[in-house]
């Protein structure tokens, strides 16, 4: 799938993010994570299997 899934997403900041510009935002769509750069909303979006970026945020709660 392309990141032209995202188009429509809602991003949202990561509330870790710094004050001075380096941000990352998150959305999901159906079956999909995405991750983006907050300073290049065009640019690329990362892009991962549901269960995978589930499986991601588990570990860091229990890390």
């Amino acid at each position: 799938m392309t990141t032209h899934a995202f188009t429509a997403a809602r991003w949202i900041k990561s509330s870790r993010s710094a004050e001075n510009g380096s941000c990352v935002e998150v959305s999901a769509v159906p079956g999909l994570a995405g991750v983006r750069d907050s300073k290049n909303a065009d640019g690329p979006v990362l892009t991962f299997p549901a269960p995978a970026w589930r499986h991601f945020l588990d570990s860091l709660r229990t890390a």
